[in-house]
């Protein structure tokens, strides 16, 4: 964790979370970015998956989540 200092840049490494393309006066422009790591983001997925039913507190947020609207995926 020291190696990256927040878990926001621990989390942009795999790709799953949005960075900012801000240019000049235009801020909270997020994107996607075009180079992450495909393998890491796939172990994280399915480490997820798998958590989901059996971790208490996965379950509770995948429970939330389904209630709110959002899909299986």
């Amino acid at each position: 964790m020291d190696a990256f200092g927040s878990a926001g840049r621990l989390a942009g490494v795999p790709g799953p979370a949005p960075v900012p393309r801000d240019s000049g006066r235009i801020s909270g422009n997020m994107r996607r970015p075009r180079r992450y790591q495909r393998r890491l983001l796939r172990v994280l997925h399915l480490s997820a998956q798998i958590a989901a039913p059996f971790c208490p507190t996965s379950k509770t947020l995948y429970d939330r989540k389904r209630a709110v609207g959002k899909s299986h995926k």
